[in-house]
């Protein structure tokens, strides 16, 4: 694999020690070479092989460059900007301060090691998916994955779908690359991973966003890939993707379990308790009748299958939530088993933790 180059542009504010530490503690995690550096001009900006993640900063110059069509570049910006449109095969990440530089360098060498399509199930830049294939897909004559579980492709050689609903409360900062790293370990394990992007309601409204988490499960279909297996679909969302997953599910999505990981599921008393800085209602509006109909927890019984997960580091509101959920659930009939672990809010999402490994066998069983 090519080094991966940071370039940060002319005016970027942040420490420069503190930019260098969040670089090498990321090439160090990932286990890849990399280095950062400070470019004085904007013709300095230009990428120049390896795996480039460029901070343009603010100079016009700089911000045009970004839509030019310079090669599969991350570009990077540590304040929000959602106006950027990158050129052929860049990406952008936003908004989400100096720790964006560790998720752009995941991102951009994610990229590089898993292959991935994307699929448009409508007209928006934001309303796509990432197809994951395993192996045994993308090669019939290559041997399934023999992680755990040993073989999760069906009889007829279709393979189980995960479907991947990421979080971030629902703002615009945060994307589907939260969820790569599952979708990498997923197909590792014989699934296919359908990575979801929707259009977010800070910037589009709620009725945009829950459109288009049901449009884009509904837009797996065997024109999409053959190997599919679509009677075991299951839909897995983190946060406040897990409330867009239950309420898909609870909606009529075509799946066969609804997991949750640490999920936001109790909107009604999420917004009574301020969460995360009131991001129920700057997310749904002030209308309270509309935080029920959203809400996984006043949507039972859901009728689905489901897997609520949390970790017992995580904020104590999402504690309870999830608890409170997973008891409602089972009373209101639903088949539902509750897994709480050690970890913190995004353990769940983290393939090295005793948490999520548990997580994906418990899947893999209810999709047997």
């Amino acid at each position: 694999m090519s080094d991966v180059r940071v370039v940060v542009g002319p005016g970027v504010v942040a420490d420069p020690t503190l930019l260098s530490e969040v670089a090498e503690r990321e090439f160090a995690a990932l286990g890849v070479k990399g280095h950062i550096r400070y470019a004085r001009t904007v013709d300095e900006l230009r990428p120049d092989g390896g795996i480039p993640v460029i901070l343009p900063g603010p100079d016009p110059a700089a911000r045009a460059l970004m839509s030019e069509p310079v090669g599969p570049v991350v570009w990077l910006d540590l304040t929000r900007d959602d106006r950027v449109s990158p050129g052929k095969d860049a990406r952008h990440l936003h908004g989400r301060g100096v720790d964006g530089l560790a998720w752009a360098i995941r991102h951009a060498v994610h990229r590089t090691r898993h292959s991935a399509r994307r699929i448009t199930y409508g007209p928006h830049p934001d309303q796509w998916a990432d197809l994951y294939l395993p192996p045994a897909a993308e090669s019939p004559t290559a041997e399934p994955p023999t992680a755990e579980p040993p073989t999760t492709g069906s009889s007829s050689g279709g393979f189980p779908v995960i479907v991947l609903v990421h979080g971030g409360y629902w703002r615009s900062i945060w994307a589907a690359d939260l969820m790569e790293p599952l979708a990498a370990d997923l197909v590792g394990r014989g699934f296919a991973v359908w990575n979801l992007e929707y259009r977010r309601p800070d910037l589009h409204g709620w009725q945009a966003t829950t459109a288009d988490v049901a449009a884009g499960i509904d837009a797996l279909a065997p024109a999409v890939e053959p190997a599919l297996d679509l009677s075991r679909v299951a839909v897995a969302g983190h946060s406040a993707g897990a409330q867009l997953a239950l309420r898909a599910a609870a909606d009529g999505a075509r799946v066969a379990l609804a997991v949750s990981l640490a999920g936001v599921l109790d909107l009604v008393e999420g917004e009574r308790r301020w969460l995360s800085s009131g991001a129920v209602a700057s997310a749904l509006g002030p209308e309270a009748h509309v935080y029920g109909a959203a809400s996984p927890l006043s949507r039972l019984p859901l009728k689905v299958r489901q897997l609520v997960v949390q970790g017992s580091g995580d904020d104590l509101d999402l504690v309870d939530f999830s608890r409170r959920y997973a008891r409602a659930a089972r009373e209101s009939g639903d088949d539902l088993t509750y897994l709480e672990m050690s970890g913190d809010h995004f353990a769940v999402i983290d393939p090295a933790t005793p948490i999520w490994r548990t997580t994906a066998v418990a899947m893999a069983n209810a999709l047997r």
